[in-house]
């Protein structure tokens, strides 16, 4: 049987993440793993909520439904996650291995980000004879980012170099900060330096074009270096002195440890993987650029495919922002969804969202207000809007969240490799989906714009439900008398427009009976304004039970009610009188009120003529009703 393996990881669309994801995937068959990667996105949209929005992925698995697990906790910049991360995990009992960052009851797979930096620096002032630094840093809480600053430090320490505070720039590991960093450097330092050094080669890459900009030679003016070396060779302006590590190989060997855990095949808790320095162009080392004419052309077919690929890609992904932008109803936009999953041709997608996703707005005693207690996390139960699977869409109305998506895919396919991702917009939780074998690649900026413009949409159709929602439960109370739940005059007015205006026109028969409560003052003074509410809500419960052939009812103001329908005979509306004392008997013999419930009763039937106005016919209707009740009083007198 398959073991379920759960990983951790925060933007995928960076090389280091994405060559150890790919070195997993490569193993999946041959340890006969089933992978669910649950990834977010921070640290690029300089807001705060929108990175706890994205953080919360990492609450949705529980561990206990796990084998194990494979660890990037390094590229988490909030330690807080982390940490609740490590717990979750060692409560779970399951085996897991932490990439890099050294954790003493996992298993551990890393190199020695010391001696690698102490190689780099000690190149720097020993070979090319430089004595002014500036550094760029990753997190300060990051323990791979601290080792690598702290080596830096150490051999300036060694060789006497000092370095001031503001020649150290900490970032994210992302190009981002290689751009910021130097930005910050021309503000903030009297003079540039002969050399940078940075933590990763995604922020020195940054750097290098930014510091063209600025109009400094490289390495004539500044020599920099990086590290990692995830940037193929010729990539850049100049080739890039780096730190060449098998991220590859790490991927391959954390399965590999993983498994061998589970057959009980003895092995070291940690692995320290062998690196290599790369000394080359930037930092004024012997050229090693392109001179092979074949090289060119290759390098030139390489640079073009990418970028053609990026075309469609960015092609396809304006179409869908778009399609979901403009989307007014929750059915139009899973249905534009749902074609945009036919044309990134999954294995599998799933939609997941909360329960309560959608709602802004909840009943307080009648009252529409704005819900401020919004769900920052997932529902026991989700809804399953979109379940694709075997080239064809499923209808699963609900996923219980602890199985994270239906199971509904073939057995028979081989090994499972999903992404699980966050829908939200800011700390408001949505839902997740799932994508398995996408024939569109994930691992790029692309793919984190179309994550982002499927989270915005969402919100733009949860608002338009939330607001739609609230229009019409005001409509309703606008309508409705709160107190007895029928029609109110102003929604009697409104029910029945249309068709008054009809039988005026078409010359067609009305129908309005008037109905009043006897004896509300006494029961009020008797037993209480509370039985006196309950009578009054019983005449309404009367007249749904009576009104049952289209007939529209309201209460028309404290013990009044009316009665409206149009085509109407005599006979009729006599039928609906003895219906309506029926079921007034019906009440007295079975609810057990403290008093008897009683209701005088008159109609008129007539054709309105144009220019009438509905309520000179509740007017007639009144008159009658009260002879009625004179008459009803008069019989009373009259037996005592």
């Amino acid at each position: 049987m398959k073991k379920k393996i759960a990983v951790i990881v925060a933007g995928i669309d960076e090389a280091y993440q994405s060559d150890i994801l790919k070195g997993i995937q490569s193993s999946s068959s041959e340890c006969s793993f089933d992978f669910y990667v649950f990834v977010s996105f921070t640290g690029v949209m300089d807001n705060r909520c929108h990175d706890f929005g994205e953080l919360n992925i990492f609450n949705l698995p529980d561990f206990r439904n796990f084998d194990g697990a494979i660890l990037l906790t390094n590229t988490i910049d909030y330690q807080p996650v982390v940490s609740d991360i490590l717990r979750r995990i060692k409560e779970a009992g399951i085996p897991a291995v932490s990439m890099d960052n050294d954790v003493p009851e996992f298993l551990h797979i890393g190199i020695d980000n010391k001696s690698a930096m102490r190689k780099i620096t000690e190149h720097f002032i020993n070979v090319h004879g430089f004595t002014k630094f500036n550094y760029i840093s990753g997190p300060a809480d990051n323990p791979e980012s601290a080792d690598r600053r702290d080596a830096f430090l150490e051999v300036l320490e060694e060789n006497g170099i000092e370095i001031e505070e503001e020649r150290i720039f900490y970032g994210d590991f992302r190009a981002a900060s290689g751009k910021q960093a130097i930005e910050y450097f021309l503000r903030n330092t009297k003079y540039m330096p002969q050399a940078i050094i940075c933590a990763n080669d995604v922020m020195a890459a940054a750097a290098v074009n930014r510091l063209f900009e600025a109009g400094y030679k490289i390495p004539q003016e500044i020599a920099i270096s990086g590290f990692d070396n995830t940037f193929s060779n010729h990539n850049l302006r100049v080739e890039l002195t780096s730190v060449s590590r098998p991220m590859l190989r790490s991927g391959q060997l954390a399965c590999k440890m993983l498994y061998n855990y589970f057959n009980s095949i003895s092995q070291n808790r940690s692995i320290i993987l062998d690196m290599s320095t790369r000394f080359t162009e930037s930092c004024g080392c012997p050229d090693s650029a392109v001179h092979d004419i074949k090289e060119y052309k290759e390098l030139n077919i390489t640079h073009f495919s990418r970028m053609e690929s990026m075309t469609d890609y960015m092609s396809l992904f304006n179409r869908l922002s778009c399609k979901l932008h403009g989307c007014s109803s929750f059915n139009e936009y899973i249905e534009s969804l749902k074609k945009f999953v036919i044309r990134m041709n999954p294995g599998e997608f799933y939609f997941c969202l909360c329960e309560n996703w959608s709602y802004d707005f909840i009943e307080d005693n009648g009252n529409i207000r704005k819900d401020e207690s919004f769900p920052k996390t997932y529902s026991e139960k989700m809804i399953v809007p979109i379940a694709y699977a075997d080239g064809k869409f499923h209808d699963v109305p609900f996923v219980e969240r602890r199985n994270l998506f239906p199971d509904i895919a073939d057995k028979s396919n081989s090994e499972k490799f999903y992404y699980i991702l966050p829908l939200h917009f800011g700390e408001r939780c949505l839902g997740y989906m799932a994508v398995n074998n996408c024939h569109v690649s994930l691992h790029n900026a692309m793919f984190q714009g179309w994550c982002i413009t499927i989270n915005n949409s969402l919100e733009n159709i949860r608002k338009l439900q939330s607001l739609d929602y609230a229009v019409k439960k005001l409509g309703r109370l606008y309508a409705q008398d709160t107190f007895s739940g029928i029609y109110n005059r102003n929604g009697f007015v409104l029910a029945t427009a249309d068709t008054f205006k009809r039988c005026t026109l078409e010359k067609r028969s009305i129908m309005l009976m008037f109905i009043d409560l006897d004896g509300l003052k006494y029961i009020n003074d008797t037993f209480g304004h509370d039985v006196g509410d309950v009578a009054i809500r019983s005449v309404a419960d009367v007249l749904n039970r009576s009104c049952t052939n289209d007939e529209i009812f309201c209460r028309f103001g404290g013990d009044e009610f009316i009665v409206f329908a149009s085509d109407y005979t005599d006979a009729e509306a006599s039928n609906l009188t003895y219906k309506i004392h029926e079921n007034i008997d019906w009440v007295n013999n079975t609810m057990g009120n403290p008093f008897m419930l009683s209701a005088s009763m008159g109609y008129v039937i007539a054709v309105p003529e144009k220019g009438e106005d509905l309520f000179r016919f509740v007017n007639q209707a009144d008159k009658v009703m009260y002879e009625t009740k004179r008459k009803k009083k008069l019989s009373k007198n009259l037996r005592r």
